[in-house]
C-alpha cells in the first residue's frame, strides 16, 4: 500500500541547511518549547469515542474542545501555564477531500478546524492536532505519508499551533525517519510557529537505538515509551524505564527539545491521591511536557489544586532546562534530583512500597548535587504532598521525612540569600551536573 519515498524538494533542502546552521546540530531551531509545553490532550480519557448520540459528553467533537477551552480560560488553567488544547486521533473524516486535503469529520466538527482554532485562540489558548507519519493513523484514519507538505500547509492555514505526529503504519525504518524529518521541514516551511511532537524514538527503539542528536534537530518533544494508562503500574513502568535509560535521555533534553513520558492522568479514576502526587512530582523532576488527559468539567478540587500548584510547575518550567534523574534506588525508595537555576535543586523521595503505612526516609544532604546542593547550606521547602518550610540545613545534616506508600515527598533546596548575592556579585556558581 505504501507509495515510493517522498523526494525532498529543493526549497526544503535550503530549510534543512538553515536549521542545522542555526541550531549548531543541537535542537530544532523554531524558537518554540524553550520550556516543556503544557496543555490538555484528549486521548487517555476520551479515546476514540465517536458516537455523539450515545455519549455526547465523551464524544471526540468540537463541543468537547470548546468546553475544555472555556474551562481552561476561566478556571485558572491558562494562568497556571497550560496553553494548548490538543486534539488526538479520530478527529478526521475517513477520506481526504477531492483536492487530497485532510478534513474534519463533518458531523462531529461541523464548523471545521479553522473555526475551532479561532475559538481556542479567542480564549488566549493554542490548538494542537494529531496526524501520523504512515499511511494511516493508529485508529485507521488517513495518514500523512506522501502528503507531508500539503498537510503541514493545511494545519498552518487552519491556525494549528502544535502537531502530535504518531508512527503507525510505516513500512520501513527509512519511511519512519524520512517522514519525521520531512514533516519537520514542511512545518518550518509554512512560516507558522507549530510545536512538533514526535513519536520517532518510540517506534524506532524496537529495531535500533535512537539518535537523539538527530531527533533534537527535528522535534520539540518526543515519546520514548508506550501509551500511559490510568494505573499505578503504568506510572511505575514509565519511571523505571526512564531511570534505566537516563544516561541517554537526560543529556538529550533541554530548551527546545524534551523527553515526553506521556500524559498526566491526575483527576481520573486509577490513581490514589499519593500516586497522583507522585506523577506530578516526577513529571516536574523529569522536565516533562505537562499534557493533562482528564475531564476538566468534573475534576475534584484536590486534583485541580495539585495540577495548578505554581511551585511544582515552576520546577517543571525552570529555564535552566536540565532534566532530572534518579540518584539512587534502595530499600523500596527511589531518590531523584534535578538541578535548577539560581543555585536551586529539586529532590523527590519516592516510596515504592505497596504495603503497610508511611515509611521514614533519611537523606544525608551531602549526597545531593554531587555534594554541592547544600554546600555550605541550603533552605529546604517541602512542596508535596503538603507545603512546609523546613528551614536552613548544612551540607553535613541529615533530612528525615515520612513518605506514604506509592507516594512522594517533593523538596526544593535553595541557596541562602547571601549565596545568591555572591553569585550576582560576580562569583562563579558551583558547576551544574
Amino acid at each position: 500500500m505504501a507509495g515510493p519515498p517522498v523526494a525532498l524538494p529543493p526549497v526544503l533542502l535550503v530549510v534543512v541547511v538553515v536549521v542545522v546552521l542555526v541550531s549548531g546540530v543541537e535542537a530544532l531551531s523554531n524558537g518554540l518549547a524553550l520550556t516543556p509545553p503544557m496543555g490538555w490532550l484528549h486521548w487517555e480519557r476520551f479515546l476514540c469515542h465517536t458516537d455523539c448520540g450515545d455519549e455526547p459528553l465523551a464524544c471526540v467533537s468540537e463541543q468537547l474542545f470548546m468546553q475544555m477551552a472555556d474551562i481552561m480560560a476561566s478556571e485558572g488553567w491558562k494562568d497556571a501555564g497550560y496553553q494548548y488544547i490538543c486534539i488526538d486521533d479520530c478527529w478526521m473524516a475517513p477520506t481526504r477531500d477531492e483536492d487530497g486535503r485532510l478534513r474534519a469529520d463533518p458531523v462531529r466538527f461541523p464548523s471545521g478546524i479553522r473555526r475551532l482554532a479561532n475559538y481556542v485562540h479567542s480564549k488566549g489558548l493554542k490548538l494542537g492536532i494529531y496526524e501520523d507519519v504512515g499511511n494511516h493513523t493508529c485508529a485507521g484514519y488517513p495518514g500523512s505519508f506522501g502528503a507531508y507538505e500539503l498537510d503541514a500547509q493545511t494545519f498552518a492555514d487552519w491556525g494549528v499551533d502544535l502537531l502530535k505526529f504518531d508512527g503507525c503504519y510505516c513500512d520501513s525504518l527509512e519511511h519512519l525517519a524520512e517522514g519525521y524529518r520531512n514533516m519537520s521541514l514542511a512545518l518550518n516551511g509554512t512560516g507558522r510557529s507549530i510545536v512538533y511532537s514526535c513519536e520517532w524514538p518510540l517506534y524506532l527503539r524496537p529495531f535500533q537505538q535512537p539518535n537523539y542528536t538527530e531527533i533534537r534537530q527535528y522535534c520539540n518533544h518526543w515519546r520514548n515509551f508506550g501509551d500511559i494508562f490510568d494505573s499505578w503500574d503504568s506510572i511505575k513502568s514509565i519511571l523505571d524505564w526512564t531511570a534505566s535509560n537516563q544516561d541517554s535521555l537526560v543529556s538529550a533534553a533541554g530548551p527546545g527539545g524534551w523527553n515526553d513520558p506521556d500524559m498526566l492522568v491526575i483527576g481520573n479514576f486509577g490513581l490514589s491521591w499519593d500516586q497522583q502526587v507522585t506523577q506530578m512530582a516526577l513529571w516536574a523532576i523529569m522536565a516533562a511536557p505537562l499534557f493533562m488527559s482528564n475531564d476538566l468539567r468534573q475534576i475534584s478540587p484536590q486534583a485541580k489544586a495539585l495540577l495548578q500548584n505554581r511551585e511544582v510547575i515552576a520546577i517543571n518550567q525552570d529555564p535552566l532546562g536540565k532534566q532530572g534523574y534518579r540518584l539512587s534506588k534502595e530499600d523500596n525508595f527511589d531518590l531523584w534530583e534535578r538541578p535548577l537555576s539560581n543555585l536551586t535543586w529539586a529532590v523527590a523521595m519516592v516510596n515504592r512500597q505497596e504495603i503497610g503505612g508511611p515509611q521514614r526516609y533519611s537523606l544525608p544532604l551531602s549526597v545531593l548535587g554531587n555534594g554541592l546542593a547544600c554546600d555550605p547550606a541550603c533552605l529546604i521547602t517541602r512542596l508535596l504532598p503538603t507545603r512546609a518550610e523546613l528551614g536552613l540545613f548544612s551540607w553535613v545534616d541529615i533530612l528525615s521525612q515520612r513518605v506514604n506508600p506509592t507516594g512522594t515527598v517533593l523538596l526544593r533546596l535553595e541557596a541562602p540569600a547571601q549565596s545568591r548575592r555572591a553569585l550576582s556579585g560576580g562569583r562563579l556558581p558551583r558547576p551544574i551536573l
